[in-house]
C-alpha cells in the first residue's frame, strides 16, 4: 500500500516508506530497539554537539571533503566531461566510513556498549572496526565464509583493529547470510547492542539514517562543481548499486533536480539470464527482505534467490527501499554490468587515470561506453572504493 504524505516525492514518510517500499517488518523482540532508534535518530543528528563532533571527525579522521577529480584522458575517450568523486580516498578506502562515524556517535548517545555489523566486500566491516577502535567499543562483524576467503586483506584489517570476525556458513555464505546472522545476534542482545547496518537496507529508520550520513557525498559534489564548472548540477550521476548506500549518497541532493539523470548500475554477474546474477531490478519483484518491503530476487513461492557477483559488495539479492522507489517511479535509470565488463572497466581506469577502483565501483564505470554523453555534458561517477581489496581477484583475471 502506498502511503500518502506531504513529504517530498523522494523523501521518507514518518512510518519509513518511500512510495510502496520501506517500513519496519521486524520480530517483536527487536521492536524496542528499532523504535528507540526511530524516535531519537533525527533529534540526535540535529543536536549542535552531535554535528560539531560529526563534522570534526569527517574532516580530521575521514579526510573530507574528498576531491572531485577531472578525469582528462577518460573524458577525451568518451567525449564528455567526466569527474570522479574520490570516495576511495576516505580513511579505510571507501565511502562506508561516512556512515559508521555517524552511527557510532548515535550509539554512544543511546548508551550502547557493543557494536555488531555485517559486511560483504569487507569495507563496511573495516569502517565499523575502525570507529569501534576509535571509540573503545566492542565490535563483532559477521561476514560470509566465501567473502572471508576472497576478501582476506580486509579480514586481516578488521582483526588488527580489534574486531571479532564471525563467519556466516549458511546459504551462499555471502552478504545476505552475514546480514541474517548479524540480525540474529541483535535479536539475542537487544538492550546493550547497536547494529550498524552498512547500506540503505533494513527496517526504518536505517535506510533514511544511512542515506542522510552518506548525503555528504552529493552535498560536496554540488559545491565542488560550482568551483570547477560554475554550476552545482551535473548532467549525469553514475553509481554502482548493491544495497545502494554509495548511490543513495551520490543521488541524495539531486533527487528533486529533474535535469540530473541518475544512473544506477547493478551486477549482472555472468549475465542477467545466466542464473548467476545480482541484477535485482531486472530479475526481482516486491517482497520483504531484512526488515523492509523492497524489490528482491525470489522464487515463485517467495524464497530468496541466491545472488552472484564477482564483487563481494554487490552480491545482495535486493536493493534498498529508496532505490526500489527510484526504480518504480522512473526517477533513476537502472542498468547492469557483467563481471567481464566490470573487469575491463577497472583495467581501463587503472591504465587511463592511474586509479585502481574497487570491483563494485567498476560496474558504474562499465556503463560509460553506453552513455553517449555530449561534449559539453558533465558526468560525475561516484568512485566508491579503492581496489586494493580486490587485487587477488584482479590478478586471477589479468
Amino acid at each position: 500500500m502506498t502511503e500518502t504524505t506531504t513529504k517530498p516525492a523522494f523523501g521518507v514518510t514518518e512510518r519509513g516508506y518511500y512510495g510502496d517500499f520501506g517500513g519496519a517488518y521486524i520480530p517483536e523482540m527487536l521492536y524496542p530497539n528499532v523504535e528507540e532508534l526511530r524516535q531519537n535518530y533525527l533529534k540526535i543528528m540535529a543536536e549542535p554537539d552531535f554535528q560539531i563532533e560529526f563534522q570534526a571527525l569527517l574532516r580530521d579522521f575521514v579526510g573530507r571533503p574528498t576531491p572531485l577529480f577531472f578525469a582528462k584522458r577518460l573524458s577525451e575517450k568518451y567525449g564528455c566531461k567526466i569527474y570522479l568523486k574520490r570516495e576511495d580516498l576516505c580513511h579505510t578506502g571507501a565511502h562506508k566510513v561516512n556512515n559508521t562515524v555517524g552511527q557510532i556517535l548515535i550509539a554512544k548517545r543511546l548508551k550502547k556498549q557493543r557494536i555488531v555489523a555485517e559486511t560483504g566486500a569487507g569495507q563496511h566491516g573495516v569502517a565499523t572496526a575502525t570507529v569501534c577502535a576509535l571509540m573503545g567499543m566492542e565490535c563483532i562483524i559477521y561476514m560470509g565464509e566465501l567473502d572471508i576467503e576472497r576478501q582476506a586483506p580486509n579480514v586481516a584489517r578488521m582483526q588488527m583493529l580489534g574486531a571479532e570476525v564471525r563467519p556466516a556458513k549458511s546459504g551462499s555464505k555471502t552478504l545476505k547470510d552475514a546480514t541474517n546472522e548479524a540480525m540474529r545476534h541483535w535479536i539475542n542482545n537487544p538492550v546493550d547492542t547497536h547494529y550498524i547496518i552498512g547500506s540503505v537496507v533494513g527496517p526504518h529508520p536505517y535506510p533514511d539514517m544511512v542515506a542522510r550520513f552518506q548525503a555528504v557525498i552529493s552535498e560536496e559534489i554540488k559545491k565542488q562543481l560550482v568551483e570547477k564548472e560554475g554550476r552545482p548540477n551535473p548532467d549525469y550521476v553514475l553509481a554502482c548499486v548493491g544495497g545502494g548506500s554509495n548511490a543513495a549518497g551520490a543521488f541524495y541532493h539531486f533527487l528533486d533536480e529533474p535535469s540530473v539523470r541518475l544512473i544506477a548500475v547493478e551486477a549482472a554477474g555472468r549475465g542477467i539470464d545466466s542464473g548467476h546474477s545480482a541484477a535485482t531490478t531486472a530479475l526481482g519483484k516486491p517482497g520483504i527482505l531484512h526488515g523492509s518491503r523492497t524489490i528482491l530476487m525470489q522464487t515463485n513461492d517467495g524464497q530468496v534467490v541466491e545472488p552472484y557477483s564477482i564483487s563481494a559488495g554487490l552480491d545482495y539479492p535486493g536493493i534498498g527501499p529508496i532505490h526500489a522507489h527510484l526504480f518504480k517511479s522512473g526517477r533513476a535509470e537502472f542498468y547492469a554490468a557483467t563481471d567481464q565488463e566490470a573487469l575491463e572497466a577497472s583495467l581501463e581506469l587503472s591504465r587511463t587515470e592511474g586509479i585502481i577502483p574497487a570491483l563494485e565501483t567498476a560496474h558504474a564505470l562499465a556503463y560509460l561506453k553506453n552513455l553517449n554523453a555530449k561534449p559539453h555534458e558533465i558526468v560525475v561517477i561516484n568512485l566508491s572504493g579503492r581496489g586494493d581489496k580486490d587485487l587477488n581477484t584482479y590478478m586471477k583475471h589479468l
